[in-house]
């Protein structure tokens, strides 16, 4: 039996998203893999609203992090921890051998601009890493604000950004930082295997000063193929992606941006009210997630045996992620193509589970 996904990813995929990957297969470097390329990368710039490159990958998420870092720093790079992914910025920069330093914070608590001026004032950085939306706490950091902080007081410091459990969910302006990324498996609500992002000149600038890129993650080969073959890549893409990720950028454009918007958000509002009923919400107030609501297990039920229960009746959720947090939360995603429907129907069941 098929469990419908409410957990952050991968998320739930349509059937008609699942059927665009079943096109008939083409050469990579064909004229048709020049327009698929373009086609999917113009329909980026629409629904992220910029004018900035955008560089698709065939990897996941993690792969332009690391390629981001590997192109921008120099100096040092100041990376945010606020949970297990934000982490992740951290462990890059060490295993690539990279000056670092980090800000850490208790899980459930956001990073803030106060904060980030404080370590930037120390003039060991030139990059400085963030994450949008931290799905391990449900924290969603306010990285306009840090943003618009550093463009002012460190207008040399580059500002890459870990969008993944975000982008095409809730609203972020690309434009105020030099690299935004994301993969398809989450808000995109298409299967794992593709990332893009997108990149400021100044970060393709900087990029032409660092000696070692690495080969699979030079931003600007990748920008080199777009520019010289028509929006091709170096290595030969998931082009059965490319197919879906085509047709869902057209399914985004129909619906709206700013729909879009508004129907993940009015989906985290219904959640974090049901929650807040009948638990609590783990997240630092104010700084709730708009794609992922995180519940404070005060109740100290077993979220396995719920999780149980709820494959019998074909959903699933996720419980608290790692050793912190196991057990002691657990997580409701409102993201993708899921509508109000399917929250308020998994909403019910729980309660019906419950007892509530």
């Amino acid at each position: 039996m098929h469990k419908k996904l409410f957990i952050p990813g991968p998320t739930e995929v349509l059937p008609e998203v699942l059927a665009a990957q079943t096109k008939p297969m083409i050469g990579h470097r064909m004229k048709e893999a020049s327009e698929l390329g373009t086609s999917v990368i113009n329909k980026l710039k629409k629904v992220l609203d910029t004018d900035q490159q955008v560089i698709v990958w065939t990897a996941s998420g993690s792969l332009i992090m690391e390629a981001s870092i590997r192109n921008s720093v120099k100096k040092g790079v100041l990376n945010t921890i606020c949970g297990a992914f934000s982490e992740r910025w951290h462990k890059m920069a060490k295993a690539n051998g990279l000056p670092c330093g980090a800000i850490e914070v208790e899980w459930g608590k956001a990073i803030t601009p106060e904060m980030v001026d404080a370590e930037l004032a120390t003039g060991k950085y030139d990059v400085l890493c963030l994450t949008h939306n931290e799905t391990s706490t449900g924290v969603m950091n306010p990285t306009d604000a840090i943003a618009e902080m550093v463009r002012e007081r460190y207008p040399d410091v580059l500002i890459l950004v870990d969008a993944v459990s975000s982008l095409t969910g809730a609203r972020i302006n690309v434009d105020k930082y030099d690299v935004v990324l994301t993969s398809t498996q989450k808000c995109v609500a298409l299967p794992p295997g593709l990332s893009f992002c997108t990149v400021s000149d100044r970060f393709l600038e900087r990029a032409k000063t660092i000696e070692h890129r690495g080969f699979y993650t030079d931003f600007l080969q990748m920008k080199k193929y777009i520019d010289e073959r028509g929006g091709q890549t170096p290595s030969t893409p998931n082009l059965a992606l490319y197919n879906a990720l085509d047709f869902q950028l057209d399914r985004m454009l129909a619906e709206g941006m700013e729909n879009r918007y508004k129907r993940h958000s009015d989906m985290a509002e219904r959640t974090r009210s049901w929650a807040k009923e009948h638990f609590d919400l783990f997240p630092e107030q104010g700084y709730e997630s708009e794609t992922v609501t995180v519940i404070a297990n005060t109740k100290g039920i077993s979220v396995a045996d719920l999780n149980k229960a709820l494959a019998e009746r074909g959903m699933a959720l996720a419980n608290g992620y790692g050793k912190k947090l196991k057990e002691k939360t657990f997580r409701i995603a409102h993201m993708g193509d899921l509508q109000m429907k399917d929250i308020d129907e998994l909403l019910a069941t729980i309660d019906e589970i419950l007892g509530h």
